[in-house]
């Protein structure tokens, strides 16, 4: 369910509208309304109303952020780092009057940016939830002045003349280049304060100082990576703008033996011939240190390669910690060594011939028929050293021993 349909009511679809269909609607309207087929205000005010929606909407997160929040989740800058600029597609809209109907109203404090931190968890972490404490340096209004720099008028700023801007003078070889800049004595304001009437608290007339913060950061169950945790009216203060967010982003380490793939864990597991054959239970321990026996029984033999699932044993659910994902078991199957079968003699080897399925596709004996034992392979007798094989084909002679470099040798019936 999403918080508003206006943008979609404006260009047309529905909030299940793909973003091919978003894109054919707004091309429609856009050629339809367009102000050189439609002068006069009305006709370019719709104009604009289908621009700007066609703008958030064609966009993944902020569609996201407005189906959360709506026009005022756009306006506030919500969804994390990057979404405060979203405010300004609608300043239109929020400043004189809002062209989504109703009156007017009046444009609130600027807002100060989001401020972005990456947290490294672990999948432990993100299965039994946690809480940590995150320090951070932050820019705080000075409680002593109020945000004000100083006790009675301020003056006219003599560094920039009152402008708050300051003008830099560049060469460029023969080329000269002016370079507009805030004002580094009165940080852009244009006003400043007499030595004598600066504020003696922790700003020393700058309105605002650096503070240490500790923010407890609370990590549900299931969340998944790249999950955002808002803390609102946490970021770097001003005096006269609305404070913005920090926003904490996770990024998940990897783990040694488990990979999550939404609500499910992925695992790979090493079982022998014997084990696969004729079942086995192997113990797994999970992410909360229970210790689980994996169990297959005989008769439901696993291939080389094959998947299995252990029902409820995956990732715990976001919001819903009850229920949890899968298991997901990819198995590879160890053939035993060729010592184990040199240790047991020929007759074993007959009996397992005589239990498993009949061989099939087998060579049929003939006259004619020359035979080729197999070998292990050994890439320091097996690996043809020449740069190329041209030379079989230049009539160039075997090696003496007249195996070519090392291949399969030819016993002939």
């Amino acid at each position: 369910m999403v918080a508003d349909t206006t943008l979609y009511d404006t260009l047309g679809v529905g909030p299940s509208a793909s973003s091919g269909e978003i894109k054919k609607a707004y091309r429609k309207l856009a050629l339809k309304l367009h102000p050189d087929k439609n002068p006069g205000a009305d006709a370019e005010k719709r104009f604009k109303e289908v621009s700007a929606a066609h703008e958030v909407l064609s966009d993944e997160q902020k569609r996201e952020t407005y189906d959360r929040y709506g026009l005022e989740g756009l306006k506030e800058g919500r969804g994390g780092p990057g979404f405060g600029e979203a405010s300004d597609i609608f300043s239109m809209f929020f400043g004189g009057g809002s062209p989504f109907g109703g009156g007017g109203r009046s444009r609130g404090p600027r807002r100060g940016q989001d401020i972005g931190h990456e947290l490294r968890v672990t999948l432990e972490d993100l299965y039994n939830g946690k809480t940590k404490k995150l320090s951070i340096q932050r820019q705080i209004i000075c409680k002593k002045c109020s945000g004000r720099g100083g006790q009675g008028n301020p003056s006219k700023c003599g560094n920039c003349k009152g402008t708050g801007m300051q003008v830099r003078i560049q060469r460029m070889g023969p080329m000269i280049q002016q370079i507009q800049q805030p004002c580094g004595e009165c940080r852009g304001e244009g006003e400043s304060w007499a030595n004598k009437d600066k504020c003696k608290g922790p700003c020393a007339g700058k309105k605002v100082h650096k503070e240490k913060e500790i923010l407890e950061v609370h990590i549900d169950k299931g969340m998944q990576d790249g999950h955002r945790i808002p803390f609102r009216g946490m970021a770097d203060e001003e005096p006269g703008v609305e404070t913005g967010d920090i926003v904490m982003l996770l990024r998940t380490a990897d783990h040694e033996v488990f990979e999550r793939k939404g609500n499910d864990l992925v695992m790979k597991m090493k079982i022998s011939l014997n084990e696969a054959l004729t079942g086995f239970s192997r113990n797994v321990k999970t992410l909360d240190n229970r210790e689980i026996a994996v169990t297959s029984i005989p008769g439901e033999f696993v291939k080389h390669e094959g998947i299995k699932v252990a029902q409820g044993e995956g990732m715990p659910i976001h919001r819903n910690p009850f229920e949890k994902g899968n298991l997901i078991i990819q198995f590879s199957v160890e053939y035993p060594d060729k010592e184990w079968f040199t240790a047991n003699s020929c007759a074993n080897v007959v009996k397992m011939a005589e239990i498993l399925p009949p061989k099939e596709n087998q060579a049929l004996e003939s006259d004619d028929l020359e035979e080729c034992m197999l070998q292990d392979f050994d890439p320091n007798l097996h690996t043809n050293r020449r740069s190329n094989g041209r030379e079989a084909y230049e009539g160039g002679s075997d090696d003496e021993d007249g195996q070519g470099g090392g291949g399969v040798r030819c016993q002939q019936q």
